[in-house]
């Protein structure tokens, strides 16, 4: 069984990288076909040979990535890899928390540790390329610091916690699991952005000014009761713009990028803002909090599952069957199955984009809105042709021509 179990692993590793290999070809071929009628005219000629390029450097940087971490992967279990760092962490402490923290910890640290060359590159050599990195090399390594030391303060507690509870004896512990991890879900949605953004980006209040007065006025108007603007100092890092929304009830607050106000006029970034209060206005975000918690309910029902049948532990090659040991194996049989829940999550995050675009549409202006989406397009450089098979696997908002399409049968 043991065997048996090693080898589905394989399988699933060799298919998820095959796979997404494969649909990425497909994505970066499909990007070259003419562009449709709708799409004529939101490039100027040489922009969208910027584009064009642009994806195609990050598309070979992608696949780069993507084999070396494939290679990697096959190598730690093929060659025990796993085996041999749980004999070293059993050699320094017999206390399953102990053991789970360092395991954990050592593997999260290679993995970081490993992928700071890749960050470096992109951001420096293909982000810098295209004019859109705007960090220093001081900022990069310190938010890598910040990132560590932040993992460290959550991840370990709540590591220490889960293991504790899932080495209990009783059937139903997993519930209490839920119930915590869910609560600690709740408490980072609503204190996100007075608690973690500011650790990496200062923060300030919209001056009070006609964009100001606009977003409000359109607020009051949707009964939307807006208590807190932002602007965000993501010019620090980059030139791409964002806006988004965090909290509820009394802590909730939108946050605009710098350079969204930069890069747009007035009435486009309230269109803007459109979009994400009717998000709020649509329950899309607490819907997708209550379906993310019965995720997590259903991910912890069957770990404990996994870790009461020593066999998913003895199928990586260990002697003695272990909590962390039993989460690699779950991980990895359970991230297939996950893919599908992935699919799922991913049509239905482009169907509210939909419903927030038709919300900002009706209720303030399409004309504005699809200019704003143009705009952000074009200085994103964006992919206006991405292969249909990709942004259904892939794409958690529409493609731009799609939602275009979408708003111009609202006029």
């Amino acid at each position: 069984m043991e065997t048996l179990i090693f080898w589905a692993i394989i399988a699933i590793i060799i298919f998820d990288f095959l796979s997404e290999q494969f649909l990425s070809y497909l994505n970066n071929t499909y990007r070259k076909k003419p562009l449709p009628e709708i799409g004529v005219g939101i490039y100027d000629e040489k922009e969208y040979t910027r584009s064009q390029k642009y994806e195609e450097d990050k598309y070979r940087f992608s696949t780069l990535d993507a084999t070396l971490s494939f290679i990697i992967m096959l190598f730690f279990l093929s060659f025990g890899g796993f085996p041999f760092l749980d004999n070293i962490v059993r050699s320094l402490t017999e206390n399953p928390i102990l053991m789970a923290l360092l395991f954990f910890g050592t593997l999260s640290m290679a993995s970081n540790i490993i992928s700071i060359p890749f960050s470096w590159y992109i951001t420096f050599v293909i982000e810098e390329r295209y004019g859109f990195n705007k960090t220093t090399q001081k900022t990069f390594f310190l938010d890598i610091l910040k990132s560590w030391i932040l993992s460290a303060i959550i991840g370990v507690p709540l590591i220490a916690f889960i293991v504790w509870i899932f080495n209990d004896a009783s059937p139903y512990m997993w519930l209490l699991a839920w119930l915590v991890v869910s609560s600690f879900m709740l408490f980072f949605n609503f204190f996100y952005s007075s608690l973690i953004v500011p650790l990496f980006n200062k923060q300030k209040p919209m001056e009070e000014g006609t964009l100001k007065e606009a977003i409000n006025n359109f607020a009051n108007k949707v009964g939307f009761k807006l208590t807190a603007i932002y602007v965000i100092d993501g010019s620090k890092r980059s030139a791409k713009a964002n806006a988004y929304f965090s909290g509820f009830g009394s802590k909730k607050r939108i946050v605009l990028y710098d350079t969204l106000i930069q890069q747009l006029n007035e009435e486009e970034l309230v269109a803007v803002l459109a979009h994400e209060i009717g998000h709020y206005k649509k329950n899309h975000i607490l819907k997708s909090i209550v379906i993310s918690i019965l995720s997590l309910g259903l991910t912890f029902f069957l770990l404990s599952v996994f870790i009461q049948n020593p066999v998913f532990s003895k199928a990586l090659g260990v002697e003695q069957a272990s909590f962390h040991i039993s989460v690699i194996t779950f991980g990895i049989l359970y991230g297939f199955i996950s893919t599908f829940f992935g699919l799922f999550m991913n049509i239905y995050s482009r169907y509210n984009e939909f419903e927030a675009d038709h919300f900002a549409a009706t209720q303030y202006s399409a004309d504005a809105l699809e200019k704003a989406l143009k705009k952000l397009s074009v200085n994103n450089l964006s992919n206006l042709m991405p292969h249909p098979w990709f942004v259904f696997v892939y794409y958690s908002h529409p493609p731009l021509l799609e939602r275009l399409k979408a708003i111009r049968k609202i006029h």
